[in-house]
């Protein structure tokens, strides 16, 4: 999920050496003029995108989809065309709805890369659904929000947030080859060696 630590390890790894791939970056860069307003400045994916209440919504949600898909294809038809290599040093920081993409996808990502689950702390839940309203990142919830009747906005988001995040922990956990504790890749201290070793530790198991 956003916050989760997923562009602060994948800038140190390649910081490192490694061929970096920013999928949230990539993204923006295919919505071009959709993003810039009438008086120049530019929206941000999160304020286009807005909230699962609004009006166009869905029809937004899969548009971003889509574009991730196709950032998907561009990232792996670059590592096919790479001599190969099994020392190739690559990190892809992917979205937190890389998961809605599909087996297809997903199975190739698996193939190519070690996925790498990011736990995130029980603690940290209240404190990034605070994020997300404050300050809206583009999340797809597929669904996953459902106002009941006379609901306020702002309970049906309290009560429906910890939901999608149980839904996304199930299928990060199915997908990813490795799962790093929050405790653990937070930890004071922690450096990129500790990083990708307990990785390699965890790949051994």
């Amino acid at each position: 999920m956003s916050g989760s630590g997923k562009s602060y390890w994948s800038t140190k790894l390649a910081n490192r050496g490694f061929r970096h791939f920013d999928c949230d970056r990539m993204i923006a860069s295919k919505f071009g003029p959709v993003l810039t307003r009438s008086d120049g400045s530019v929206l941000s994916l999160g304020e286009w995108m807005g909230f699962p209440y609004q009006l166009g919504y869905q029809k937004r949600e899969a548009q971003y989809l889509e574009y991730e898909k196709k950032v998907l294809q561009e990232i792996f038809a670059a590592i096919e065309s790479d001599p190969v290599n099994p020392e190739s040093k690559i990190v892809i920081d992917t979205t937190g709805s890389v998961i809605y993409t599909g087996n297809e996808f997903l199975d190739k990502l698996r193939r190519f890369t070690t996925v790498v689950y990011l736990k995130i702390a029980f603690e940290m839940k209240d404190q990034m659904l605070r994020a997300y309203r404050a300050d809206p990142r583009p999340v797809l919830w597929q669904g996953k929000f459902v106002r009941k009747p006379q609901e306020k906005i702002a309970d049906a988001l309290a009560r429906c947030y910890p939901e999608l995040l149980a839904e996304r922990e199930r299928l990060y956990k199915r997908y990813a080859h490795v799962s790093i504790p929050y405790s653990q890749y937070r930890k004071r201290g922690w450096g990129v060696a500790d990083f990708l070793d307990a990785i390699e530790m965890r790949r051994r198991r």
